[in-house]
């Protein structure tokens, strides 16, 4: 099966500051390619190249099997690359449904008479979300009123209700609890079984075995390789993550 977007031997430069050296990437229909790595390894800005916030410095950015050049956000959206941040870019005191059409309000009528047409909104909400297993009483609420693994499912429905065919996911489950991180982990599943590619940038060692099918390590902008599960150990991805050495050093003098 062809992957959907490739990173081919891609680089990225901040002036003098090589952030990400000759990477390879890339992520295929119905699967979820977990990048792991520590703070300051390079998933931020491999993120910002595929969400098209960066424009890569040396490399091809490849969908479908076509380099393309992907030099903005709505680039990356109009070929169905969706990103959901770790902020969920919401907005609290507005309602469910307004935050789910935001910047895409569902209208009827034409010219002046054109007005937002509430009722079919959140008729399409109220399914989307119980389809993920979250029921709401009331799609007017205040997304404030969520809590943080509901709106990490609002999110992801949003991007997927809007024709995305690649999901990246940035820390989804940090600062959940275990019941709301299932929930995520959950609908995860869910977008790989509709054939999806997920893209899934986590610290979470756990997290990432329990719904990952390729791991891509990172240290230091460079990838220190890619495993399919069943090739590598938990163990191991933390060795490699904690810069190995280092964990050694740690442990003969504790």
């Amino acid at each position: 099966m062809s992957p959907i977007v490739e990173l081919r031997n891609v680089s990225k430069s901040f002036g003098s500051v090589l952030a990400l050296k000759d990477l390879d990437f890339d992520v295929e229909p119905g699967e979820v390619h977990c990048l792991l790595g520590d703070n300051g390894a390079g998933k931020s800005t491999v993120i910002k190249v595929l969400a098209g916030v960066h424009v890569i410095s040396k490399g091809e950015y490849v969908i479908d099997g076509t380099a393309v050049c992907i030099s903005s956000p709505r680039s990356a959206l109009d070929h169905g690359i969706a990103t959901v941040y770790q902020d969920l870019a919401m907005v609290p005191l507005l309602s469910i449904t307004r935050n789910f059409f935001l910047g895409r309000e569902l209208t009827k009528g034409r010219g002046l008479f054109s007005r937002l047409d509430v009722a079919k909104a959140n008729e399409i909400v109220v399914g989307q979300l119980s389809g993920m297993g979250i029921d709401i009483r009331d799609p007017s609420q205040t997304v404030g009123t969520l809590s943080g693994g509901e709106r990490q499912c609002l999110a992801i429905a949003r991007a997927v209700y809007f024709g995305a065919r690649v999901l990246i996911l940035d820390e989804p489950t940090s600062a959940l609890g275990v019941h709301q991180a299932s929930i995520v982990l959950k609908y995860i599943v869910q977008a790989r079984k509709r054939g999806l590619g997920v893209i899934f940038i986590s610290h979470n060692i756990n997290h990432a075995f329990a719904v990952g099918d390729r791991f891509t390590l990172l240290n230091r902008g460079t990838s220190k390789g890619t495993y399919r599960r069943g090739e590598i150990s938990r163990d191991q991805v933390l060795h490699v993550m904690a810069g190995g050495e280092s964990l050694e050093t740690v442990d003969e003098d504790a």
